[in-house]
């Protein structure tokens, strides 16, 4: 390792006194001027962490739904996959050193990791569309550089692309090929294919009205729009030119406040939908004729496509296991539907999208959907080869016609994460193909009214989950009386669990109305105030 040129170039990219950042799900996130030092370091670590694997890493330079002045980092391991969690601590550790100590921390992880140093090391380096981006990932540049690392940079491409990418990449191109013209292609042909079969709509059943966050989404989707059937009408919005990126627009925003997002007319019942600032999440929406707001989020998305996967795994007539990935924030008349109504089993996991990730690989089809909109559909090898030789080979015309649906689905999806273009494509082929209007998908199950509070505490440590963070373990005697409180409402449930990032509890609180829904989180609230440490005044009702 030239330890020389390291320093050298570190000095370039000295880190500010005092700052301290861990890496979590999504990476690294701050304020822009914060993160020069970062970028270099994640360029040294991917490269030591592409020598490990022998494959090639992916560096994503974004801060998603976050504000346009702050932006983040985050690296993708070989198959597209998030970073693992031993990595992440390396990533922290190298992060917050001192520039004297960089040289020790790189030795150890070496040693750790018995990573061969005379590898050759690859990188794939993508950014969005923030200001601030492209400086940074010249940052990373650096870092690959100055460890001898190869690398290419894709520049402007959406976080679920260069995920694509990189998988492609380690696949041998078996994933298809890793440049985004590849990506544009094979997810548009499969769209093509998949949507054959669908009876003519009017242009107003086909037209969607898309918002991208002003964000890269939209730049995407316009190079995209040439390789697509003329016969999906998309209308974009919020595309960047003018406004900020998130400013009252995006996914996020429009599932925090339930409204649309600014830039975006919506005339009664017409379909929309939004993306975040990277396009890795998507949610949908239509105002009605009363002009009343109706959003359809992950948890709709999931039901959707699950439904239709089930559909077509009968109509082949092989045993596929197939399953739903939820978190303890999913509407509870979305599990039910699934679980009473079409017998698909629906497992919880702890928040975070690396954990609905991992359960769903357990099944031969997992769909996860986080109820923000980041979610995907994985199909495990043996179900994939199953597929696709009924595809082929199959007899009888139905099952084999079915067989080729669930075939294109595959090519649709993009496996590897959340991805707002793939999933936008699915959700508009399924709704063709059943000739299902927004409200009709809306219809399929009513969700139960709910209320998400936070409570500021002391330590958020004093709290301790279990059961997928639905139960408090400690402190003593929560649980018992959120159960206690829980009882005195129909249809209801509550949970409490602490922000990975701040000294707060959230509460999340569903029941039959919305005045009990907000009167239990109220109450959960008082109660995780008394017993949990609360800081600063009660929370007050404010319903």
């Amino acid at each position: 390792m030239d330890f020389e040129k390291v320093a050298k170039y570190s000095a370039l990219h000295p880190k500010p006194a005092g700052l301290t950042l861990q890496y979590g799900t999504a990476g690294f996130r701050s304020k822009a001027e914060h993160l020069d030092h970062i970028m270099y370091r994640m360029g040294l670590l991917a490269v030591l962490r592409s020598k490990k694997t022998k494959s090639t890493i992916g560096v994503m330079v974004t801060a998603s739904h976050n504000p346009e002045e702050d932006n983040g980092v985050k690296l993708v391991d070989p198959l597209g996959e998030m970073l693992i969690s031993a990595w992440e601590e390396y990533a922290t550790c190298l992060t917050n050193a001192e520039e004297q100590e960089i040289q020790n921390i790189l030795t150890e992880i070496c040693q750790k990791e018995a990573v061969n140093l005379h590898q050759d090391a690859s990188i794939f380096i993508g950014r969005d569309t923030r200001p601030s981006s492209e400086k940074l990932s010249q940052s990373v540049i650096d870092g690959v550089s100055s460890l001898g690392g190869q690398y290419h940079d894709y520049g402007l491409v959406t976080t679920p692309q260069l995920h694509y990418m990189v998988c492609c990449q380690n696949t041998q191109e078996h994933y298809g090929k890793a440049t985004v013209e590849g990506y544009y292609q094979k997810l548009s042909k499969a769209f093509g294919e998949l949507t054959k079969q669908a009876s003519s709509c009017g242009d107003d059943q086909r037209s969607l009205k898309i918002d991208c966050a002003n964000g890269i989404g939209a730049l995407k989707l316009k190079e995209m729009e040439r390789y697509l059937p003329k016969k999906l009408l998309i209308h974009v919005y919020n595309d960047g030119i003018k406004e900020k990126l998130n400013h009252l627009c995006g996914a996020d925003f429009v599932k925090v406040y339930q409204k649309p997002p600014l830039g975006l007319e919506i005339k009664p019942n017409e379909r929309c939908c939004s993306f975040d600032g990277d396009a890795d999440r998507i949610v949908y929406y239509y105002n009605d004729t009363a002009g009343h707001f109706h959003l359809l989020d992950g948890d709709k998305i999931a039901t959707l496509i699950s439904t239709f996967i089930k559909e077509l795994l009968t109509k082949i007539g092989k045993t596929l296991e197939m399953a739903v990935v939820q978190t303890a924030y999913a509407n509870g008349s979305s599990t039910r539907y699934l679980e009473e109504t079409m017998k698909v089993p629906v497992h919880c996991t702890k928040t975070g999208v690396k954990h609905l990730h991992h359960k769903a690989q357990e099944f031969d089809i997992g769909v996860y959907f986080e109820a923000n909109g980041h979610g995907t559909v994985l199909f495990s090898k043996a179900a994939e080869e199953k597929i696709r030789q009924l595809a082929k080979e199959e007899k009888d015309n139905q099952k084999r016609e079915a067989a080729k649906m669930l075939e294109n689905i595959i090519d649709l999806i993009n496996q590897t994460v959340g991805d707002a273009i793939s999933d936008m494509l699915v959700i508009e082929a399924i709704l063709a193909l059943k000739g299902l209007t927004v409200q009709q998908w809306d219809a399929i199950y009513e969700d139960l009214p709910n209320r998400q509070l936070k409570v500021k505490v002391a330590d958020r440590r004093v709290i301790d989950t279990t059961a997928a963070e639905t139960r408090a373990v400690t402190p003593p005697g929560l649980q018992e009386k959120i159960d206690e409180l829980v009882k005195k409402y129909r249809l209801s449930r509550a949970f409490v669990r602490p922000s990975g990032t701040e000294d707060v509890v959230r509460v999340y609180a569903e029941a039959d109305t919305q005045e009990n829904a907000d009167s239990l989180a109220h109450e959960v609230s008082l109660a995780v105030y008394r017993l949990a440490g609360g800081i600063g005044e009660p929370p007050q009702s404010m319903f």
